[in-house]
């Protein structure tokens, strides 16, 4: 029977690639090339890297709120569950808070921010009326 061939395996390779990584870029050197393409961000909204928050707007806090408030309507699927669920008090509760929301921010609103609430509002009363039959939320 043969011994087994004890392998040498070379493994500076590392060691070298940790202080490239930690190492700042020579002056003049190319910057290292991205490992993927660059996420595009959405119109308006400035780039965020993955896993980090966008930036805290006026606009996309509104915007949350009436997309919960339409998966509670059922007429969007959950995004993490992917089912479409109705569940009108929880509806009617997030179109409340929307409807304070507009009349504690009067006067303290551009005019695209004012309209944007006030169409919002609208549009998720009207599918709430639909939906429950009866009267819109205040």
């Amino acid at each position: 029977m043969t011994d087994p061939v004890k392998k040498r395996v070379d493994e500076s390779w590392k060691e070298q690639v940790e202080r490239e990584k930690q190492a700042p870029p020579a002056a003049g050197s190319p910057a290292p090339p991205p490992t993927g393409p660059a996420p595009a961000a959405p119109v308006g909204e400035a780039p965020h890297t993955p896993g980090e928050a966008p930036e805290a707007r006026f606009d996309l806090f509104v915007s949350s709120l009436a997309m919960e408030a339409l998966v509670a309507l059922g007429d969007m699927p959950h995004p993490v569950t992917r089912k479409t669920a109705t569940a009108l008090p929880q509806a009617k509760y997030v179109i409340d808070i929307l409807g304070i929301l507009e009349e504690k921010t009067q006067g303290n609103l551009s005019v695209d921010e004012s309209r944007m609430v006030a169409d919002l509002l609208y549009q998720l009363r009207m599918r709430y009326l639909t939906k429950s039959g009866g009267v819109a939320p205040a």
